[in-house]
């Protein structure tokens, strides 16, 4: 069985492309710089039933990219996290987060109702994000949707 992403995560993501071995996603809920790694491996739901090898490149890779989105966001703090209680793929999100926005300290998730990006909002977080990502080994996907 070859990788599909889960259907909410395809309704509710922007797939902006892939790393070696994870699609990389940009949630649709403007108010947090959000994103998502998801392994591109048919049925895992768990950090531990991919190989060791791809255990230790899902790490680096979200490492990688916590890294790029603290320091080109300015992040007070960046929240990595696996839950996987609504949608059972494997997915880890990338949630850089500000003393100012509007969960904090709380976590995100049900604080406050989700806001959509402008069309030009998102071309631009977008097209920031390809050019923060380009020395990382990261693929573009070339339509966005």
């Amino acid at each position: 069985m070859s990788f599909k992403l889960h259907p909410k995560l395809a309704e509710d993501c922007h797939y902006l492309g892939d790393f070696q071995l994870c699609a990389l996603l940009l949630s649709k809920d403007a108010n947090y710089p959000w994103y998502i790694l998801v392994p591109r491996q048919a049925d895992i739901s768990e950090a531990f039933q991919l190989s060791k090898l791809d255990q230790q490149m899902l790490q680096h890779e979200s490492l990688q990219l916590s890294h790029a989105l603290s320091k080109e966001f300015s992040a007070d703090k960046m929240n990595i996290a696996a839950l996987g209680n609504m949608v059972p793929q494997l997915h880890l999100h990338h949630i850089v987060r500000y003393k100012h926005d509007a969960a904090w300290p709380n976590p995100i998730w049900g604080h406050v109702s989700a806001k959509q990006y402008t069309p030009s909002a998102l071309k631009e977080r977008i097209n920031k994000t390809h050019q923060l990502l380009n020395n990382l080994g990261f693929t573009h996907k070339q339509q966005i949707g």
